[in-house]
């Protein structure tokens, strides 16, 4: 074989064994052993998929010289086709000790490899090595340096490098400006867009995606009406609709979406991807169901961040049975994302079953899989299930996520668990993980709701900064233990640090003024949320102080605030005024305020108590008995009060009358006992609760068995002094 053949014979080479033939003619002719020829074979069989390409590397070494072009083959080889820039690297600096002489084309190779390894100290080697060897002036060599240092976030040496160039071409230009897109840094990037002597689509594209990150939405739409004048692409058209969606600008999504598509632009996965997650936001499955057909049509159905997509969208919008056919459908195409999605769906629309059976089926479980199932418990109120499941998550050693420690404590603040909830306090701060807004706040809450003022004052002060949501647990909290004065002292520094309150401040710091019957106060700052901070009450806000004014004996004022609202009252607006009439025995207004509310909600358990309660505060026991017949005509349950307290790491809970409990005859004993003590200091019970005609010493007896007084009794033989009882209610706890 002659060298002239061998191009000839390699363009003709389709099969294994022209291949071999090949290789075998070269050998035997002893052709392998000239340079030009190991460099064609090199670079036709790293190309190849006829040629393992073991077959490169042992005609390389076979070789006593390789040129220049050799070597940059077969880095290139390692680089591309073998995924191991690491290994391209190493050859050069065997190439180095043999030798060998570089080109321009041998550190674009390098530079590259580095960029993929994130590698900024070899980078800046081989910045050196262009320098030495005098590759420093080349535009291909500057170029692929400007993209290494962007990588490695190094922007001020890319720009140096960039402004050292003698020649720039639209490579160099583009290259630092995506350092400055991937870094978002959007002023150097518009200075580098308008300094561009010639602005291509590529550039154009750049800056949609780095103003959609940064909500520009404006500025990204200007360009991309710049660009129809030009070559708009159908990255453009992408670009711009994911701006949107990531915007929420949902409507405008959809809108470009279908210009775009009447413009005749190729439609791929990725606008696609954003259009069904922009009907996912909006809840527009009708629109999902297009778009979904689109897809199928033009065949990317099968990719799987589309199909994540499409779960995601039917289960928002409650369309489980169509979630569920994608992801049975989606066979090997399915990843974590496709499982995660699912049980999230299953979540959201209530099948806790499903997403159980899902979750427990997985081969892997990763920390969303875990946060997911955990979050979906604490949101359907199954809390117990929540801590059980965060604590299987810890025995499989997955580090929680801000999620799952939200749920976690979430599901603690709900059951009472102040010790597991200090548990996971503890954990976060022994493994130094960051406490963000949302986790503080979480904590805080939990704190203040166990009548723990100062571990929540602590979580607090250790904030750097705090939200407004953070300012708001704190100043709730402090107004539902009974410190009003630091409440609103708290409110005044909140001020201070010119953090605006919003609507959920005024419901703290008016429950506070209502809390100890400040009516002037409570006045003061209704009107100062008006006025001053521009803020509408709420439904929330009237109730509160139609309480206020109704637990200070102001029946008539509370009623004509409840006559001058913008809004019509709510269940609990008028439960409030209806509760001052009781309290305070205007039974005429309670009376007609009753019945008023029972026409109004004939299924509300409330209104029906409390009617029943100011007829039996005056002994007219055949109003109550009529109250519970319409009770029992419309099926009513009145709510049954219910006790938490945790003792040991345990939580007990306790209903009214509770005779289930396995210490029961131990908590009555104690009750017993604690009634004997209270009446020597004086006690006496108030009958006046109980509903019922019987005389007081039944009375008394069905007072003792209030939820309450049961849960505190456990506490007295179960938790050792000085440890504070703490019992959390659902219901307010009797006045006795």
């Amino acid at each position: 074989m002659k060298v002239w053949t061998l191009d000839a014979a390699l363009q003709r080479c389709q099969w294994p064994r022209h291949f071999r033939e090949i290789l075998s003619q070269t050998i035997l002719t002893g052709l392998i052993s000239d340079p030009y020829t190991a460099s064609k074979l090199i670079n036709f069989f790293t190309r190849s998929s006829l040629v393992p390409f073991d077959y490169s590397l042992r005609i390389f070494d076979h070789l006593h010289n390789p040129n220049p072009f050799t070597w940059n083959t077969i880095m290139r080889a390692h680089f591309e086709l073998q995924n191991n820039p690491h290994q391209a690297i190493t050859l050069y600096k065997l190439f180095l000790a043999k030798h060998a002489k570089p080109d321009n084309y041998t550190y674009p190779i390098l530079l590259q490899c580095c960029a993929a390894r994130v590698s900024e100290f070899e980078g800046r080697e081989l910045h050196a090595h262009v320098v030495r060897f005098g590759f420093h002036q080349d535009v291909y060599v500057r170029n692929t340096l400007i993209n290494l240092y962007a990588i490695c976030g190094r922007m001020s040496s890319a720009r140096q490098v960039f402004e050292e160039s003698p020649v720039w071409d639209l490579v160099s230009w583009n290259t630092v400006l995506a350092g400055y897109v991937q870094a978002g840094n959007v002023e150097e990037a518009e200075r580098v867009y308008r300094g561009m002597p010639e602005r291509n689509t590529i550039a154009s594209n750049s800056m949609i995606v780095l103003f959609g990150k940064k909500r520009c939405v404006k500025k990204a739409r200007r360009i991309l009406d710049k660009v129809q004048g030009r070559d708009m692409d159908m990255v453009s058209w992408n670009a711009m609709v994911s701006c949107y969606e990531q915007n929420e600008m949902c409507e405008e999504a959809l809108v470009l979406f279908v210009e775009m598509k009447a413009s005749g632009v190729t439609v791929d996965e990725i606008v696609v991807v954003s259009v069904v997650s922009a009907c996912s936001r909006i809840l527009n499955a009708e629109m999902g169901r297009l778009v979904h057909g689109l897809a199928a049509k033009v065949g990317v159905e099968d990719y799987v961040s589309l199909k994540n997509a499409l779960i995601h969208l039917y289960s928002s919008c409650g369309e489980i049975v169509d979630a569920q056919r994608i992801f049975d459908d989606g066979g090997v195409f399915l990843d974590q994302i496709s499982w995660n999605s699912m049980i999230s769906g299953y979540l959201r629309c209530g099948s806790i079953e499903d997403a159980e059976k899902l979750f427990y089926s997985m081969a892997e479980k990763e920390v969303v899989s875990w946060s997911s199932m955990i979050s979906g418990y604490a949101q359907h109120e199954c809390f117990s299930e929540a801590l059980a499941l965060f604590q299987e998550m810890q025995l499989h050693g997955v580090k929680p996520d801000e999620t799952a420690l939200v749920s976690a404590i979430s599901a603690c603040t709900h059951l009472a668990a102040l010790d597991i909830g200090k548990w996971i306090h503890a954990y976060i701060n022994i493994n130094k993980l960051q406490v963000n807004t949302i986790l503080s706040t979480t904590l805080i809450d939990m704190y203040v709701k166990c009548g723990c003022v100062e571990n929540a004052l602590e979580v607090f002060y250790a904030m750097e900064e705090n939200g407004v949501s953070t300012w708001n647990a704190i100043i709730l909290g402090l107004e539902m233990n009974g410190l009003v004065e630091q409440s609103l002292r708290m409110f005044a520094d909140m001020k201070k640090t010119k953090t605006l309150p919003n609507e959920i401040t005024f419901m703290g710091v008016l429950g506070a003024c209502r809390h100890m019957g400040l009516v002037n106060e409570g006045r003061h700052y209704f009107n100062s949320m008006i006025n001053e901070h521009k803020i509408e009450p709420n439904i929330k806000h009237y109730g509160c102080m139609v309480d206020l004014f109704g637990q200070a004996g102001l029946l008539k004022e509370a009623a004509e605030l409840i006559e001058s609202m913008p809004m019509a009252p709510d269940v609990a607006t008028w439960g409030a005024l209806l509760g001052a009439c009781r309290k305070h025995h205007d039974n005429e207004m309670g009376e007609r305020v009753g019945r008023k509310l029972i026409q109004l909600q004939p299924n509300h358990d409330g209104f029906h108590v409390l009617l029943s309660n100011i007829y039996a505060s005056k002994g007219n026991w055949s109003n109550v008995l009529e109250i519970r017949g319409i009770m029992a005509q419309h099926g009513v349950v009145k709510t049954p009060g219910c006790s938490m307290i945790e003792a040991n790491g345990i939580v007990h809970e306790f209903l009214v009358g509770d005779k289930t409990h396995p210490q029961i005859s131990d908590i009555e004993h104690m009750l017993d006992e604690v009634s004997a003590k209270l009446k020597i200091e004086g006690y006496v019970p108030t009958t006046s609760e109980i509903s019922l005609d019987i005389d007081d010493e039944e009375k008394e007896t069905a007072l003792f068995k209030h939820s309450e007084k049961l849960a505190v009794a456990f506490g007295l033989i179960t938790i050792a002094p000085p440890t504070p009882i703490r019992v959390m209610k659902n219901l307010r706890i009797c006045n006795d």
